[in-house]
């Protein structure tokens, strides 16, 4: 059975049980350091919060989240190892990059005048991957790319081909980011014909394009495909990702559907408050959306129990690395 990096150590695949496969715990975009009235971090503080907030997922059964946070967008793997020791759960952390856009390319940009960036970011993943991320003796478990809306730039296709090559080497699985339902063919396409196993990547944020050829034209790559915004309508109605995901299950497609909630408890930086009329637009969001209310509409509209298994164990076991 192959392992599974955790921040804790390796588990085999099979113990991943319920899974939750883009999540964060705590985030903060690029430059949110430089608020001066924003409050200092605080680990302890972020780690009560998401401790809270992750307890009722928890009583649900969850028994794995994968922190999808890259390294230039707030990744703490101290905070990480906080949250599972305290819960008794798996946390898989990741390495990786964001989008050019809301990211940190400032850096690889400049060296790249010189250099290859692509090999030096392969060698960042792998050494992450292989030998732990700083001196915090954590490996990371997946590889996360992003693209933003409408294009993948000429910077986010040096990530992305690094990306590949490292899961190649490495084995380990590549989730994504995808703008407003854009790129999720290209990326898949890019993804492949570098090197990456199809059946190790899983494009993330599908959910919000509810045009099922869309998704199709994803799915014919061989590989995975997330619906793991739930409960984000300011961004996307669930509505509609719903009808979307019962018409794919319909057709046979459970065992390429990923689910989750991209959420995160703890903002680095400013509190985030939404205007009054907003906040029912992230009314359900949380770690618990999914199975307070996504899996019982899909079980009331007669999706059986051996599908949804399938999403919430099987997929991310086998993303994993089991066969």
């Amino acid at each position: 059975m192959p392992k599974v990096n955790t921040v804790l150590g390796s588990v085999s695949a099979d113990e991943l049980g319920v899974t939750l496969i883009h999540e964060h715990l705590a985030l903060g975009y690029l430059g949110w350091e430089c608020d001066a009235m924003a409050p200092p971090y605080d680990r302890e503080t972020a780690a009560t919060t998401c401790v809270e907030a992750l307890k009722e997922a928890n009583a649900y059964g969850l028994k794995t989240l994968v922190d999808a946070t890259a390294s230039d967008i707030g990744r703490d793997i101290e905070l990480q190892k906080i949250v599972s020791e305290r819960l008794g759960i798996n946390i898989v952390c990741a390495t990786g990059m964001y989008t050019e856009r809301y990211g940190k390319p400032g850096y690889l940009k400049f060296r790249s005048q010189v250099y290859d960036i692509t090999a030096e970011v392969y060698e960042t993943y792998v050494k992450e991957i292989t030998q732990g991320i700083g001196n915090t003796g954590v490996k990371a478990g997946v590889i996360k790319v992003a693209t933003g809306h409408g294009k993948i730039t000429s910077y986010e296709e040096k990530i992305l081909k690094a990306a590949a090559r490292a899961q190649k080497e490495t084995g380990v699985p590549i989730i994504s980011h995808t703008e407003a339902g854009t790129m999720g063919p290209e990326q898949a396409d890019l993804l492949i014909s570098e090197g990456a196993d199809p059946r190790r990547i899983a494009i993330g944020h599908m959910c919000g394009n509810a045009n099922l050829q869309y998704h199709l034209s994803v799915l014919e790559k061989g590989v995975y495909i997330a619906f793991d915004r739930l409960g984000i309508d300011m961004l996307f109605p669930d509505k509609l990702r719903k009808a979307c995901l019962m018409g794919l299950l319909g057709i046979g497609y459970a065992d390429k559907i990923l689910l989750s909630q991209d959420y995160w408890p703890y903002w680095l930086g400013r509190p985030f408050e939404l205007p009054e009329l907003a906040k029912p637009l992230l009314a359900n969001w949380s770690y618990v959306h999914v199975f307070k209310n996504i899996i019982p509409a899909l079980k009331e509209a007669g999706v059986t129990d051996d599908k949804v298994n399938t999403m919430m164990v099987d997929n991310p076991r086998r993303l994993f690395g089991e066969e």
